[in-house]
């Protein structure tokens, strides 16, 4: 394994805090977050356990998701809810999801689409729940 020089720092570090432009920044988010996120006592376990060894495609994935959402470059494609439809997640979860995603955005980025990013992940958060309860209500199950 390579050692790190002393003036080397990690990604995050070297990242001059701006706005979210580019798919490099969509990346660097991603990573950052998901990297903390599989660390979390909370939300890790249920990550680690859902996605197992396939990490890199999942981020594969999240990157093109927040590419479209975020740059307007229409990369992804799929539902996003249905992978998560059937996840033991309650309110406490996605109340941690945001403040890692939101701490996250605040440590690396400033500015509009940061903001914006914000924004989306809440209305998503609240979809999210919504949906869930509602399923749960009815006793259904989400059509895969």
């Amino acid at each position: 394994m390579m050692e790190r020089s002393k003036t080397e720092k990690p990604a995050e570090e070297q990242h001059r805090k701006g706005d979210i432009r580019t798919i490099e920044d969509v990346r660097l988010l991603v990573d950052t977050f998901y990297g903390r996120a599989r660390l979390d006592e909370l939300v890790g376990p249920i990550f680690n356990a859902t996605i197992q060894d396939r990490w890199p495609e999942h981020l594969a994935k999240l990157y093109t998701f927040w590419q479209t959402i975020l740059l307007g470059q229409h990369t992804y494609t799929g539902s996003p809810f249905m992978p998560h439809s059937m996840l033991p997640l309650g309110k406490a979860h996605f109340d941690r999801w945001l403040q890692l995603f939101h701490t996250t955005l605040n440590e690396l980025f400033t500015g509009p689409t940061a903001e914006e990013a914000k924004q989306r992940s809440v209305m998503m958060a609240q979809m999210f729940q919504f949906r869930m309860a509602e399923h749960a209500r009815a006793g259904t199950t989400p059509i895969r």
